[in-house]
């Protein structure tokens, strides 16, 4: 297929998708800092240059930028749309946009996806570099299942040079974040057929990464790699309640743990259930638990495939969503398109298909992961009569302040195509924008316990 981009070196993709648990060679890895970034991106620009070469990120916040403010302007926010793909002309694009993204744009007449400039945003710290150095023939996929975790990676992307699909998924999963961000006032809406606008739980999120602690981080990377506590604000009646999720770096030594404390009982249990294809209840149902951030948790129900890699319109750098007023985001059918950042990419393509002897509500899924970021970009999932079910988006941006890193994991929006209804998570809510804070290491790690989350749900 012609869309699909062949490295310069066959060494960088396997279209087998066959598991390779060995690290790559030390002369595979000198690629890392010449005709690859340091954390595995192709350096050079697309040939025809709407993708530029990377030169560093962007490193300098804009001029009404303040620091812990829990606000990121639009570094962008002058800048035109180049041009505009509807119903209409899509036929000339097809080849860069998702299964999914054409389905939107033949259903909805009025759907639009309008592209901008690209510009490739992304930053590491050195810290974050050098260990992306080390990972890259030191790091190597462990468990009992195929995929099931990482071993020999810490504190940057453990496979930058990936063998296959498996690798680029737990790139993925453990693409740069800083050690801590606080998400306050995130919101969340579901829209359905007739165009009603459902708020969901208004929620307060904590996400902690021990693998990017450089205080904890020892290189054996054992334990969670990453602690998700999400505590709801609204309606009354849930207020308080609240969950942590620790996800495993080897689901075969320690599984995915859930504890959620329910403030009308006073009590913490353990919730062995939140994962897999179980339906998220505090949004409704709409998304199913490995959903989070467009994929998170376990890998053992699919055989994943690296497909390769391909040019594609995903969104980018979505500062401006964040900031927008729920009426300025959300239309009766799909997200306004003036919302709304695309930029072209190249992004990593990985075929997820459910396994004979498992059981999933999805027979078949597809990831794209952006190459600079490695953060989830799209998704498309197809139900059990092969027919593409849903579509998932991820809304990022980078973070221009010294430390660097991507915001991805909960600004993401699926559509039901059976169902006729949207969901976006991870916006402004009916009290305003919400607040994003990042750290370098865990500021309040009393309330990653099973008792320090009953302490902050009383009511």
């Amino acid at each position: 297929m012609k869309t699909l981009l062949h490295l310069a070196a066959a060494s960088l993709v396997t279209l087998q998708g066959a598991s390779a648990l060995a690290a790559v060679s030390v002369d595979e890895a000198r690629q890392l800092g010449t005709t690859l970034t340091a954390f595995g991106a192709e350096k050079a620009g697309s040939a025809d240059g709407v993708i530029p070469e990377y030169t560093g990120g962007l490193t300098k916040p804009p001029a009404d930028f303040v620091p812990n403010s829990g606000k990121w302007p639009d570094p962008f926010k002058g800048e035109k749309s180049t041009f505009s793909i509807t119903s209409a002309n899509m036929s000339q694009y097809a080849e860069r946009l998702t299964p999914g993204v054409q389905a939107l744009l033949k259903r909805f007449p009025d759907y639009r996806i309008d592209v901008y400039p690209t510009h490739r945003t992304m930053h590491y710290s050195q810290w974050v570099l050098d260990n992306i150095q080390k990972n890259a023939t030191g790091a190597t996929l462990t468990g009992k299942v195929e995929g099931d975790g990482v071993e020999g990676a810490v504190g940057g992307i453990p496979f930058p040079i990936p063998k296959n699909g498996y690798e680029v998924m737990w790139n993925a999963l453990m693409n740069y974040q800083r050690a801590e961000y606080s998400a306050k006032n995130m919101g969340a809406f579901l829209v359905d057929t007739s165009g009603a606008r459902t708020e969901l739980p208004i929620l307060n999120v904590i996400e902690y990464r021990p693998f990017y602690d450089q205080s904890v981080s020892n290189g054996k990377n054992k334990g969670p790699y990453d602690r998700l506590w999400v505590q709801n604000q609204t309606p009354p009646t849930l207020a308080g309640q609240t969950a942590l999720v620790d996800y495993s770096s080897n689901y075969s030594d320690t599984d995915q743990v859930t504890w959620a404390y329910f403030p009308a009982q006073r009590r913490t249990r353990m919730a062995p259930d939140y994962k897999y294809d179980t339906p998220a209840a505090g949004y409704g149902g709409v998304v199913f638990w490995d959903e989070a951030s467009i994929f998170r948790g376990r890998m053992d129900r699919f055989d994943f495939k690296l497909l390769g890699k391909k040019e594609m319109f995903i969104p980018y750098n979505n500062y401006k969503l964040k900031q927008l007023a729920v009426d300025e985001l959300f239309g009766p059918q799909h997200t306004k398109p003036d919302a709304i950042r695309w930029e072209r990419h190249r992004v990593w393509v990985v075929e997820a298909t459910l396994k004979a002897d498992a059981r999933h509500a999805y027979s078949k899924r597809v990831f794209y992961v952006d190459e600079d970021s490695w953060a989830f970009s799209e998704s498309d999932g197809y139900g059990q009569d092969g027919k593409l079910w849903r579509v998932g988006i991820g809304y990022p941006f980078n973070y221009y302040d010294e430390g660097g890193g991507v915001y991805a994991a909960t600004s993401v929006g699926f559509y039901d195509l059976q169902k006729g209804n949207y969901f976006v998570a991870g916006t402004a809510s009916v009290n305003g924008p919400m607040e994003i804070r990042v750290a370098d290491k865990q500021e309040k790690p009393q309330l990653f316990t099973p008792a320090g989350m009953a302490g902050t749900g009383l009511r």
